[in-house]
C-alpha cells in the first residue's frame, strides 16, 4: 500500500481490513502487506490519523500488487518518487490498483493515457478534464486495463480489493474475508444507481421488485423474460424496466446475465459440473451461448477459467 500525503483514511482502512488481517484460521491466504513510502516519516491523513510507513519505495520492486488509495484533494500532485516508482513498478508488470480518486494519482503518472478509467460518479468530469488522454468510464463499480485497476467511489473499493482476492485466490478466499467484514462478496450493477437523480415517484411496492428478484435467482435455468417478470410484480413491462432501472442501475436482461455469469463462475470453480451441465444451470441453455457471454465478460473461455482456478492461477477479468 502506498502512503503519501493527501491520501484517504477510508481507502487506508479498506486496504488495511482486506490485506493487513490474518484470516488463516478461515482458509484465507496469508497475505504480507507493506506501508509503503517515500520515507519513514509518519504519513499524516485528515481527522487526526496517520499510517506509519514500514518500508520504503526501493521495496516496491518486491511488491505482487500495489494498492494506491484515493485521495481527499486531487488537485494537489503526488510527490515525484511516488509517480517515478509507479511508471517503474507498472514498466516491470506489477499489477496496480487505486481505490476511487486514487486514479488522479495514476493518470498523474501518464500510466492511464489511452486507457480506460474510473473514479467516483461526482469526480468523472473533473478526470477527464485535467487529463484529457484518459478514457473516463462513467459507470462500473470497477475496471482493469492493461494490469492496471481503478475503481469507483468510497465502497466500490471494497468491491475491487475482494474481487482481486478472488481472481486470485479463488472465490471462497474473497468470500471469508467478506463475511467477517459484513459486506458483499461480489455486487453487481453499476455505479449509475448512485448518481444523484430526481426521485422517482412512490407509484412502486420496492418489496415487490425484491421478491422478483428473489424469484428469479431461484429459478435462473429457466427462460426468464421481462414480460413474465413484470407480471409477477404487478406491472407492466415498461413500467417494471423503469422501476427495476432506477433501483438496481441497471436493465432487468442485463442484471439476468449478471446473475447468470456469477452462477457459471461459480460452478466452474467449485464443481467439476460437464460445461453443458454449467450451462444449464445457469440458465444460458446452451454451452455455446455460455462461452460467447464468458469471452464478452472476461476475455476468457469457461474451460479456461476452470482452468486458471485449479492451479491457482489468475483468469483474464473485466468489467
Amino acid at each position: 500500500m502506498l502512503a503519501f500525503p493527501g491520501i484517504r483514511a477510508f481507502d487506508v482502512s479498506v486496504i488495511s481490513e482486506v490485506w493487513g488481517v490474518d484470516r488463516t484460521d478461515r482458509q484465507v491466504p496469508a497475505f504480507d502487506l507493506r506501508r509503503v513510502a517515500a520515507s519513514p516519516d509518519p504519513v499524516t491523513m485528515r481527522g487526526g490519523l496517520s499510517v506509519t510507513p514500514d518500508r520504503t519505495l526501493r521495496w516496491l520492486a518486491r511488491a505482487e500488487l500495489i494498492l494506491v488509495p484515493g485521495l481527499d484533494d486531487r488537485v494537489t500532485p503526488a510527490p515525484a518518487a511516488v509517480l517515478d516508482a509507479l511508471c517503474r513498478a507498472h514498466a516491470r508488470g506489477t499489477t496496480i490498483a487505486a481505490l476511487c480518486g486514487g486514479a488522479f494519482t495514476l493518470a498523474q503518472a501518464g500510466l492511464l493515457d489511452g486507457r480506460r478509467a474510473l473514479t467516483h460518479w461526482s469526480l468523472t468530469d473533473q478526470l477527464a478534464a485535467r487529463h484529457p488522454r484518459v478514457r473516463v468510464e462513467p459507470d462500473a463499480l470497477f475496471i482493469e486495463d492493461g494490469n492496471l485497476w481503478t475503481s469507483a467511489g468510497t465502497a466500490a473499493g471494497i468491491d475491487l480489493c475482494l474481487h482481486l482476492v478472488r481472481i486470485r485466490h479463488g472465490a471462497e478466499a474473497a468470500a471469508s474475508i467478506a463475511r467477517s467484514m459484513v459486506t458483499a462478496p461480489f455486487r453487481t450493477g453499476s455505479q449509475a444507481q448512485f448518481i444523484e437523480r430526481p426521485t422517482p415517484s412512490a407509484d412502486w411496492d420496492a418489496d415487490a421488485l425484491a421478491e422478483v428478484r428473489t424469484y428469479a435467482l431461484g429459478h435462473l435455468r429457466e427462460p426468464l423474460t421481462v414480460a413474465a417478470l413484470a407480471g409477477r410484480a404487478g406491472m407492466s413491462p415498461r413500467t417494471f424496466a423503469r422501476h427495476f432501472s432506477a433501483a438496481t442501475g441497471t436493465t432487468p436482461m442485463q442484471w439476468l446475465l449478471d446473475q447468470r455469469l456469477a452462477t457459471a463462475q461459480k460452478l466452474l470453480e467449485r464443481t467439476d459440473l460437464a460445461m453443458p451441465e454449467v450451462a444449464r444451470r445457469s440458465g444460458f441453455g446452451s454451452e455455446v451461448t455460455m462461452r460467447q457471454r464468458f469471452a464478452s465478460r472476461f476475455g476468457t473461455s469457461p474451460r479456461a477459467y476452470r482452468i486458471a482456478f485449479a492451479e491457482g492461477g489468475t483468469p483474464q477479468s473485466r468489467r
